[in-house]
């Protein structure tokens, strides 16, 4: 038992490792400005976005059942080879339907990974009676992940520059070292059900039960709305601002720089979390993250310096991710674990099929300009609805 109890625990230390691998892809600061000059306008990138997230709202929670029923290991690993597939599809491809069919495929694999990843961690952790350190340990990922980031933007614009080959190369080869290495993860047990002698239909089971779970529990409910919102707000800026700096004369090296030194802060920033929640309490990132996120969104919209606006939204993100994401996991049981952060994601994507599109359609008709503007008075009103909420109850 001890020897099978450090291998689980292993899996901590591997998991920064197939974090910054899964992470360096070089095409994510530019795939926007890829497609473009493909000839996709801005509403078409919106309803390739779209379609990536109606695939990923329809699947997500398919997928997390999959890993609590089957194992997140296994959930990893082909999550991993759909990446690199969609990432061949999309350089190769020369038509909307095609890049649609890329943006399907990966979509499945966020899918496969979004809940069995921080599940397998989590109940890696629990099973050596260390869960109470999910806040630091993730951290230390975000900051591995923010690290990788950092690599990524700077050699993914430099390489832009010259040919989008390199870029797309690279990110095909470290799509598929990261599958490989996948396989020395050491599945956990804890969550993991007995299928034999159950009933057949055991998704319809795995996800009853998850529904009732989140019914039953109003704060994990609003945590997973508030903070799947915010991550979907800062993702659209994180996308769209590509097109608005390129447009503004600067090239995909700068962009990758200015995105480099919002990772690097987040690499710092990610490390710190437990020590700053421990001073503002979950109270008060509730409270101030989306209140430096609509500042921010107006610097954006109205700055000509607007790209250095993009570094607090970055940040803010950041503090979400971990701090909530320790919040959530705290109280969700091990074997309803990934289906429960896969409805997560799944929200996320409800929230992204209204948003992108809309602000992609705006920045056509009008301007990014005049879209990043609609952002910050729609992040404005919103922050006040949620600051008043916060402030009228005990969260």
């Amino acid at each position: 038992m001890k020897l099978k109890n450090n291998n689980i625990e292993k899996n901590i230390k591997r998991n920064y490792t197939f974090t910054f691998l899964q992470t360096i892809d070089l095409t994510r600061g530019i795939w926007m400005i890829y497609l473009a000059t493909k000839g996709m306008s801005l509403t078409q990138l919106g309803l390739l976005e779209m379609i990536f997230h109606i695939t990923s709202f329809s699947m997500e929670v398919p997928t997390g059942a999959v890993a609590d029923l089957y194992g997140r290991k296994a959930s990893r690993i082909l999550g991993r080879a759909l990446s690199v597939i969609s990432v061949i599809i999309l350089f190769s491809a020369n038509s909307f339907l095609w890049f649609a069919v890329s943006f399907v495929i990966v979509a499945l694999s966020y899918n496969m990974e979004s809940g069995a990843g921080d599940a397998l961690v989590y109940d890696s952790l629990k099973t050596i009676g260390n869960e109470n350190e999910y806040m630091r340990v993730s951290g230390n990922k975000e900051m591995v992940f923010q690290v990788a980031n950092v690599f990524s933007f700077l050699l993914g614009g430099y390489l832009a520059t010259r040919s989008y080959n390199w870029a797309f190369g690279v990110t095909i080869l470290m799509g598929v070292l990261s599958m490989i290495y996948a396989f020395k993860f050491v599945e956990p047990q804890m969550g993991k059900k007995n299928l034999l002698g159950t009933k057949r239909n055991h998704f319809a089971t795995q996800l009853k039960e998850s529904f009732n779970i989140l019914r039953g529990h109003k704060r994990l409910t609003f945590l997973i709305l508030f903070s799947q919102f915010l991550m979907s707000f800062t993702t659209t800026i994180f996308f769209y601002l590509q097109n608005y700096m390129k447009s503004d004369g600067y090239n995909e090296a700068f962009i990758g720089a200015v995105y480099a030194i919002s990772s690097l802060g987040g690499a710092i920033l990610a490390t710190q979390v437990f020590k700053i929640e421990a001073i503002i309490k979950e109270k008060g990132i509730l409270l101030l993250m989306p209140i430096v996120t609509a500042i921010s969104t107006w610097g954006i919209a109205l700055s000509q310096f607007h790209y250095a606006f993009y570094i607090p939204i970055s940040l803010a993100e950041g503090m979400i991710f971990v701090a909530i994401g320790d919040y959530i996991n705290k109280v969700i049981p091990s074997e309803n674990r990934a289906t429960i952060l896969s409805m997560s994601s799944m929200i996320f994507s409800f929230y992204m099929i209204t948003l992108f599109p809309l602000i992609g359609w705006l920045g056509d008709q009008y301007s990014l300009k005049g879209a990043f503007l609609f952002m910050a008075i729609l992040g404005s009103v919103l922050t006040v609805i949620n600051t008043a909420v916060i402030s009228s109850r005990k969260v």
